[in-house]
């Protein structure tokens, strides 16, 4: 019995400054998205793992904004990263100020 090949990891990095839609600012394959992983454990970046959503993600060009039809799944990801680093979207702090 042979052993079937792993896939290579695949990884993408978005950023979200709180206008327009988040960017692909990394992408890659096995060695780099290892590089992509070890960088984003190295400054404490949440990570999310979705094999789907990458495959996506990784047909966008650097630089792209996510298109319109990504926005729910991406949404998912961005809430999970704010809820583990207690943070909160900066629209969502100004209505917090406005309220107190």
């Amino acid at each position: 019995m042979t052993k079937k090949p792993s896939p290579a990891k695949s990884a993408v990095a978005l950023r979200y400054d709180g206008t327009g839609a988040p960017r692909v600012t990394a992408q890659g394959e096995g060695y780099v998205a290892e590089q992509i992983l070890a960088l984003a454990d190295e400054h404490n970046v949440p990570l999310h793992k979705d094999a789907n959503l990458v495959q996506l993600l990784s047909q966008l060009e650097l630089g792209e904004e996510i298109p319109a039809s990504l926005y729910a799944a991406v949404a998912e990801v961005l809430s999970f990263v704010y809820l583990l680093s207690g943070k909160l979207p900066r629209h969502a702090m100004r209505e917090e100020q406005r309220q107190t």
